[in-house]
């Protein structure tokens, strides 16, 4: 990852050079740049649900890949599970982002750089609460 990627780098990268963590500096935390207009407000919550997406679904996947390796179809359960994992936060991902970054651009807020990490994986936290409750299987 410290090459120079194709594309213009990783999304490692890309993540670390938002500064979305805050930096701790002499016992204080400083919040050097924070997030004022809509496209950084949304790009930082959204980056932040599909990482914490992606380590909750590549796990899941390899051990469904493990578990079901010599089933017929069993094997092919770890593709949909990862793809949940990329394409629900794509869909649903961008548009929950937006809502939120809305919501603080209306409000004339700007937004720490830790408001969008909570945020982000808030989202995928309620996500993965919804899964296993089961909830939607009720309606």
């Amino acid at each position: 990852m410290e090459g120079g990627e194709a594309g213009g780098g990783g999304l490692l990268q890309q993540i670390l050079s938002l500064r979305l963590v805050p930096r701790v500096g002499n016992g204080t935390t400083t919040y050097s740049s924070a997030l004022a207009t809509f496209p950084e407000m949304w790009y930082g919550v959204f980056l932040w649900a599909l990482v914490s997406s992606l380590s909750f679904h590549v796990p899941a996947a390899l051990l469904a890949l493990f578990t079901l390796r010599h089933h017929k179809y069993g094997r092919f359960m770890s593709v949909s599970l990862l793809l949940m994992g990329i394409v629900g936060p794509i869909t649903a991902g961008i548009l929950t982002s937006a809502a939120i970054a809305g919501v603080y651009r209306a409000a004339g807020k700007k937004m720490i750089p830790f408001e969008a990490l909570i945020l982000g994986v808030g989202q995928t936290f309620c996500v993965v609460v919804v899964s296993f409750l089961r909830i939607l299987a009720t309606l």
